[in-house]
């Protein structure tokens, strides 16, 4: 019987038992095709790192840049993919959504055009979704709602329309919701007020339409809300007193809208509020003293509204911007 030289038996033994679960050292072919396919499609600005034809790395090859790789069982699989600010142009690539076993899709800051797939509903482990500072156009696909371990999702700075689905209410992890800049219309599902754990809310600059008083028709919502902004849309009506029992919102921001009626002293009593923005309204009366005696906050700015004399706004009103660093995850 002859004998396995030493070498040789060394890295059986690396295979088999310093990298468990990677028998074979191989990719899944599924993954393999995938990522192929997307490469085909994307140019080469993108394509001059990929070398080789796994994207998991391949013999003295590394992974291919912003692929991240993991082992299930006897092979490699697809876990994260992150091509972003690299100026891809054309349609989604549909292939993505043969990377079953993907966490992490990041493809924000390029020039993506058309809908997003209905097959995105087939990434089942997708934790989260990042296609912000694109030129997606078409609805939300409702699909989106069976990711079911969805936990950021980040679709600002694109060109979608329609109705935001209520679908987005079946993912009871979802923490941080970005839809900001687009063209999306109708009203805000109240369902989202039942997402236990969603933390920031952005539906600002849309061509959303209703009141207030609508997202909390459920009681007992949005029990974790720290931010949630409404602003440049075309809101009515007034500030529901049911929004005091937001005990953890920290950020209100309604500028730019149609909403009328007087500010009720109960807001003032939301114990973290810091930042609120009421701007550009048609609210009138007064502002109730305790929110000047509010421990908490920095800043309520009010110009543009019909409040009567002596209303004072707190803090010195600039431009709330956006940063890269809004969206770190």
């Amino acid at each position: 019987m002859a004998q396995i030289p030493f070498t040789q038996l060394t890295f059986i033994l690396i295979c088999t038992l310093s990298i468990p679960n990677l028998v074979h050292c191989k990719t899944l072919k599924r993954d393999v095709k995938a990522l192929n396919e997307i490469k085909a499609s994307l140019g080469w600005r993108v394509v001059y790192a990929w070398v080789g034809d796994d994207p998991c790395g391949d013999g003295d090859l590394p992974p291919w840049s912003g692929v991240t790789c993991s082992t299930m069982g006897d092979y490699r699989v697809v876990t994260e993919l992150e091509v972003y600010a690299v100026s891809i142009v054309g349609p989604f690539p549909t292939a993505v959504t043969n990377l079953l076993d993907l966490t992490r899709l990041d493809l924000h800051n390029n020039k993506l055009t058309g809908p997003i797939p209905s097959q995105i509903g087939r990434l089942k482990h997708l934790k989260i979704l990042n296609l912000r500072w694109n030129k997606l156009q078409d609805a939300i696909p409702p699909e989106i709602g069976e990711l079911k371990s969805l936990t950021h999702l980040y679709l600002s700075f694109n060109s979608f329309k329609g109705e935001i689905p209520r679908e987005l209410a079946n993912l009871p992890d979802l923490r941080y919701l970005y839809l900001h800049e687009n063209r999306l219309t109708g009203r805000i599902p109240p369902e989202f007020g039942t997402i236990k754990n969603l933390r920031h809310l952005d539906v600002g600059n849309n061509h959303l339409v209703g009141t207030i008083k609508e997202l909390f028709r459920i009681e007992g919502c949005f029990p974790t809300l720290r931010n949630l902004y409404l602003n440049n849309n075309y809101f009515t009506g007034g500030i529901p007193a049911q929004l005091a029992n937001l005990s953890s919102l920290e950020i209100l921001y309604l500028s730019y809208n149609k909403m009328s009626g007087v500010i009720p002293s109960s807001v003032a009593h939301i114990p973290k509020l810091t930042y609120l923005y009421l701007d550009h309204n048609q609210f009138s009366g007064t502002i109730p003293d305790p929110f000047y005696k509010h421990p908490f906050l920095k800043e309520m700015y009010i110009e543009g509204n019909a409040f009567g004399p002596g209303v004072k706004p707190i803090g010195f009103h600039k431009m709330l911007e956006v940063s890269d660093s809004d969206f770190l995850v």
